[in-house]
């Protein structure tokens, strides 16, 4: 093998319509996973921090508006490819680590808490990795259900605020739980198409997306466990 061959380099009979060249594909991915893995990291401690932060218990608010704040931030430098993308996609991920923080902490106080985790972990892990492998190598065009994942999400989180703050009802916050692993994994399957079939040319803006749909599958998924052990 050429030493200075990209690992991630597809040949270019295999790329899908509308892609472009395997090298260039290839860097993309190996930019996208790299920076995806370290967002991924800086949020496992930010989470751990944050469950031991007196701060992230007594103001979640502000967590979620600030994170808010910078996920506007980050999406508004990387479509400018400016050189602050990348440090307020790590911000960003930070606190949304942080804000993750007493939800894992609750889950952990649970009977069977760190298996629960685990499970979760090890299932994402698993979906993300099968997911994006069948996106790269099938044919099949996953850009039409943009729109009717963004849609499924809505009526989800609409749902389940109603659920939390009127209805009350367990089963249906699982059901929810449910649709949201099923949006969250067709997501994968649409951001990694528009990265292989180019989309998106800018690493930042991908690892946004990737980097939401992972986390949300995580957190549905450590419901669906946690509630069927409670």
């Amino acid at each position: 093998m050429n030493q200075d061959q990209n690992p991630y380099q597809f040949p270019d009979s295999m790329n899908p319509p509308g892609s472009g060249s395997g090298t260039a594909i290839g860097t993309l991915m190996g930019k996208t996973y790299a920076l995806l893995a370290a967002t991924l990291i800086v949020s496992t401690i930010a989470s751990i921090y944050g469950m031991h932060s007196p701060f992230a218990y007594e103001h979640p608010f502000i967590l979620m508006i600030g994170s808010f704040a910078l996920l506007f931030a980050v999406q508004y430098t990387g479509a400018h490819r400016s050189p602050f993308a990348v440090p307020l996609v790590f911000l960003f991920a930070g606190g949304m680590g942080m804000m993750m923080g007493p939800a894992i902490e609750m889950y952990l106080r649970m009977p069977g808490g760190a298996s629960i985790i685990a499970e979760a972990l090890g299932t994402t892990a698993a979906m993300f990795v099968g997911l994006s492998a069948y996106a790269v190598t099938t044919r099949r065009d996953f850009s039409n259900i943009g729109g009717f994942l963004i849609t499924g999400l809505v009526l989800a989180i609409v749902v389940s605020l109603l659920n939390i703050f009127l209805l009350h009802i367990p089963a249906l916050q699982l059901a929810i739980a449910g649709v949201l692993v099923l949006v969250f994994s067709g997501l994968i399957l649409f951001d990694t198409q528009r990265m292989i079939r180019g989309g998106i040319q800018e690493p930042v803006l991908l690892v946004v997306g990737l980097y939401l749909d992972i986390i949300n599958l995580f957190m549905a998924l450590l419901e669906i466990f946690g509630g069927n052990r409670n």
